[in-house]
């Protein structure tokens, strides 16, 4: 895995875990752009299908505050990145 990835802290990750980043065996994709930019999101056993869809995760840091998610997209000239599409409610 890329070194630089390794570094990331993983979406979901409690504040006040010690070692937020990302853990041996797991997959992961950088979301880039929006609220969540430059976190991991782990889609280890996500199905082809799965991956090739949106994500909309829950965030308290979008346009629409706690309740929110962040809708993201799989980048296709990189599988290992999803991009910001637009928060919602």
């Amino acid at each position: 895995m890329d070194e630089q990835l390794m570094r990331g802290r993983v979406y979901g990750s409690d504040h006040d875990d010690p070692d937020p980043g990302p853990r041996p065996g797991r997959d992961y994709a950088e979301l880039v752009g929006g609220p969540l930019d430059g976190l991991l999101l782990d889609v280890t056993g996500w199905t082809a299908r799965r991956l090739a869809e949106e994500a909309a995760l829950p965030t308290e840091i979008g346009r629409y505050g706690p309740g929110g998610r962040s809708v993201y997209a799989p980048r296709p000239s990189a599988p290992g990145k999803r991009d910001w599409r637009h928060d919602t409610p």
